[in-house]
């Protein structure tokens, strides 16, 4: 696929979003589909697919993996919170608006879904092809959470189907134009891990090295062959123009301010003050870069 053409696809896609009537959103939506188009790449998927996503948030990674499908693959696409959750547009309202459009026929979205107590077809009825995870591991609870998923899912993927997992690397590729978004997201990490009780999303910023552990642990394999002695090898992906390092910057202050309402211990808070003072410092009057992403193929075996 051509960059122009990707672009073109991207903006299409763009439009199915419900704020993209507003010409800055659908700017914004614009770069973060082409981003996920750029995620399918990594992830070779294909027409006809049926697709788990778990984590589908608003969808925008749901309108990227129906349109790969195409009118022959289905995507079943969950997310933990209700439909009220969201702002400020609500999770009910995204969706509902992506059902309602040319896509919609391809995609059931299952909102307040309970993962540990889905039942899903296994072994040889296993009905899906691949199963995504896109930039939602850091918002479970804790490792053991992301471990007791990567376990729970893999049964419900046909032998030899996909893992598709992506996420944030916590190791910047360009260490003071990255050091923004790095703070940010460990400060509210360790502000959950303190005990701070909020809405935010960022509450387990696992390591790249981490994650990928825990992935192997769960019993996915680097091929389709088995392990082999191979270990999971992620692939980098471009984040270049993603405004997510910009908007964890506020995340973290709001997190910060909740933290100090909620009395958590001094020391906690000092240390978290002391890091987004050097955020505060660093920081740029533009938009401040996001952090480098990579992407994970696993096989159920």
């Amino acid at each position: 696929m051509s960059e122009e053409t990707r672009q073109e696809r991207a903006a299409r896609i763009a439009k199915l979003h419900s704020d993209s009537h507003h010409p800055q959103a659908l700017a914004i939506q614009t770069v973060q589909t082409a981003y996920r188009l750029r995620l399918v790449d990594r992830w070779l998927l294909e027409p006809g697919m049926r697709i788990l996503e778990i984590g589908c948030g608003q969808g925008d990674m749901t309108t990227v993996l129906a349109d790969v499908v195409g009118p022959n693959g289905h995507v079943l696409a969950t997310d933990p919170a209700g439909a009220s959750y969201g702002a400020p547009i609500t999770l009910g309202d995204a969706t509902a608006h992506i059902k309602a459009g040319p896509l919609g026929e391809r995609i059931d979205f299952k909102l307040g879904f309970d993962l540990a107590s889905a039942d899903f077809p296994v072994g040889d009825d296993a009905q899906f092809d691949a199963v995504v995870l896109a930039h939602c591991t850091w918002y479970f609870d804790s490792a053991a959470a992301v471990a007791d998923t990567l376990a729970r899912i893999r049964p419900w993927v046909k032998k030899g189907g996909k893992l598709c997992l992506a996420e944030w690397d916590l190791e910047p590729s360009e260490p003071r134009a990255h050091l923004p978004h790095l703070l940010s997201v460990l400060v509210q990490g360790q502000l959950m891990a303190a005990g701070l009780k909020g809405s935010g999303n960022v509450r387990t910023p696992l390591s790249r090295p981490a994650l990928i552990r825990l992935v192997e642990q769960a019993g996915w394999a680097a091929s389709v062959n088995g392990y082999n002695g191979k270990k999971i090898a992620p692939k980098m992906v471009d984040t270049a123009g993603l405004q997510d390092g910009e908007w964890e910057l506020h995340a973290a202050r709001d997190a910060l301010k909740q933290a100090r309402a909620q009395d958590l211990p001094q020391a906690v808070l000092d240390l978290a003050a002391s890091q987004i003072d050097v955020m505060e410092s660093v920081k740029t009057s533009k938009l401040n870069l996001a952090l480098p992403a990579f992407a994970i193929s696993a096989y159920a075996v």
